[in-house]
């Protein structure tokens, strides 16, 4: 056991490289280039007047950051979710935590224009929402793993008429709205990432601790309450947590999706169930994953440019529909 610990802390810190790699990788590639001594003397040492300073400070920085934050906070979300509700098919997109913050940040946006700070509570109470839906249908109607999957489909879909409707009935919020449907970064800035950053650093240090709680629940709820949990009180605890989370990257990057489903799941094929260390791992992981995306989404076409939700859904989108076949010849 104490050999399986180290070999998986060794994978969280080879995470950790491959996201400085990333990050680096980022800051340096796109339709301009940027050469790694020039991009240590533009951080350190940069004249504001020189435009290498301005695109790097206006433009790179701020993306690849609302990347790493987006891509940390949507995959500790999903991990924490699954884990929740003991389904490896959920994940905030699938089950509607997207879309309930979308909605929130969309009437915010149409009835408190001049309020954009009010943006992750907004995104953060719709996320929430959903959530607490999610948890009283599983509890009360005891679904299976694909209905629970398919119920989370009906309930995106009334978030989404509910984000359509607003959309028509108040043209102004939908400016800036089609990158944020899809899931972007585009319109990223650094004054749009402070307070999310907040809500997700926070969010991931509420996970961190409660990992041990979350390797529980994951034994089953029978199980959870002969050890002495309060499985109930936890569930909307954790899912709080889950939807800070997502609700957060929501916020400021729109609703990209799968990142919550893929993440997770590639991290515990790697390092296993145990989420004392899958949830570091996913917050490493998804960072580093979201700013490649990221990277591909706007070098790929140049000079044109892909938001990062529609590559994300090209990439999810086949390996999601794998997962519910996987589960169904299970029955």
């Amino acid at each position: 056991m104490e050999r399986n610990n180290k070999a998986r802390i060794l994978i969280i810190l080879l995470s950790a490289a491959g996201l400085a790699a990333s990050v680096l990788l980022g800051l340096c590639l796109g339709a301009s280039h940027i050469r790694p001594f020039e991009l240590i003397a533009t951080l350190f040492a940069g004249d504001p007047d020189d435009s290498l300073y301005r695109i790097l400070y206006t433009v790179r920085l701020p993306r690849v950051m609302g990347a790493l934050l987006a891509g940390s906070a949507l995959a500790v979300s999903g991990a924490v979710i699954q884990s929740v509700l003991n389904n490896p098919l959920a994940s905030p997109n699938v089950i509607g935590v997207n879309a309930g913050a979308g909605l929130m940040v969309l009437l915010t946006s149409a009835f408190l224009p001049a309020a954009p700070l009010l943006l992750p509570l907004a995104a953060f109470s719709g996320a929430l929402l959903a959530c607490m839906l999610i948890l009283s249908i599983t509890m009360f109607a005891r679904l299976s793993r694909v209905l629970l999957v398919l119920t989370g489909f009906v309930v995106n879909s009334i978030f989404s008429a509910g984000m359509n409707t607003i959309m028509i009935l108040y043209p102004d919020a939908y400016i800036g709205a089609g990158n944020f449907l899809v899931g972007g970064l585009s319109a990223v800035t650094s004054g749009s990432l402070v307070y999310p950053a907040v809500f997700i650093g926070a969010g991931l240090i509420l996970a961190l601790f409660s990992s041990k709680g979350l390797n529980i629940l994951n034994l089953g709820a029978d199980s959870a309450k002969a050890l002495g949990m309060n499985v109930n009180a936890c569930r909307c605890i954790y899912l709080t947590i889950a939807a800070i989370l997502a609700g957060a990257a929501v916020s400021f990057a729109g609703m990209i999706g799968f990142v919550g489903l893929l993440v997770p799941h590639g991290v515990k094929l790697i390092i296993g169930q145990d989420n004392r260390f899958v949830i570091p791992a996913s917050a490493l992981a998804g960072g580093m994953f979201v700013i490649l995306c990221d990277l591909l989404a706007r070098t790929l076409f140049l000079p044109y440019e892909l938001p990062v939700g529609i590559l994300m859904s090209f990439l999810g989108g086949p390996f999601f529909l794998y997962l519910i076949f996987k589960n169904m010849q299970k029955r």
